[in-house]
């Protein structure tokens, strides 16, 4: 049934996706600032984000699953999707509409086969090897990781930096999502240089306003959304 993932190059088979890309909210519990996570969640979805990424690395299976499955009640009924970070097995028990890999998780083809179709897949590229072997598996969007320098996830590459950015643009036609270090101050720059969307952590999660720093973030795509 997956043939045809192989036989050529990947392009994006969902044409809403993009958009439910724009604004990209990756959790942190340590950027919360004494804040509970649904709290921040839901000001930042107020404030106009399309997407959230549950990304819990010290949770133990049943509270990450406990969590991802309030959250999805949160986001449901508000057309947000949620998506899991490395975990398929929490995506499967919470019912998430997406599924973040890393290039050391699960192999894409074998997250395909377990998840329900209609589960998107993202992967994160760290170097263009990685774009192009995502052309040729079934990948939904690419998460470019990290554009800059951050504090808060350090087992990564080096930076792509802008003319990164361009050039995986350059080879892929799927959404790409850039993450790491991105702020307001070079959110623009980010976009111009080929991100359909933006993933952003500490600029939402530890905002004096988290709702008004996502406003702040949405203007950004009035011109293309």
């Amino acid at each position: 049934m997956h043939s045809n993932y192989r036989s050529k190059p990947r392009r994006c088979t969902n044409p809403g996706l993009a958009d439910l890309l724009r604004l990209y909210l990756v959790t942190d519990q340590q950027a919360l600032r004494g804040r509970t996570l649904t709290d921040v969640v839901l000001a930042v979805v107020q404030g106009g984000a399309t997407c959230v990424q549950l990304r819990e690395k010290q949770a133990c299976t049943r509270d990450f699953v406990a969590l991802a499955c309030a959250l999805n009640d949160l986001l449901t009924p508000l057309g947000v999707p949620l998506v899991i970070n490395d975990r398929i097995d929490v995506a499967l028990a919470s019912r998430a509409q997406g599924v973040h890999l890393g290039q050391s998780d699960m192999l894409v083809e074998h997250a395909r086969h377990l998840l329900p179709p209609e589960v998107f897949i993202g992967l994160s590229v760290e170097t263009l090897e990685d774009v192009t072997r995502a052309t040729n598996q079934p990948v939904d969007y690419l998460g470019v990781s990290p554009i800059y320098p951050t504090p808060t996830k350090t087992d990564t590459a080096a930076p792509w930096g802008l003319d990164g950015l361009r050039r995986v643009r350059a080879v892929t036609d799927l959404p790409l999502v850039a993450i790491g270090g991105i702020h307001l101050g070079n959110a623009t720059e980010v976009l111009h240089a080929g991100a359909d969307g933006l993933a952003v952590v500490s600029a939402l999660c530890s905002a004096d306003d988290p709702c008004a720093a996502a406003k702040s973030f949405r203007r950004l795509f009035v011109p293309v959304v």
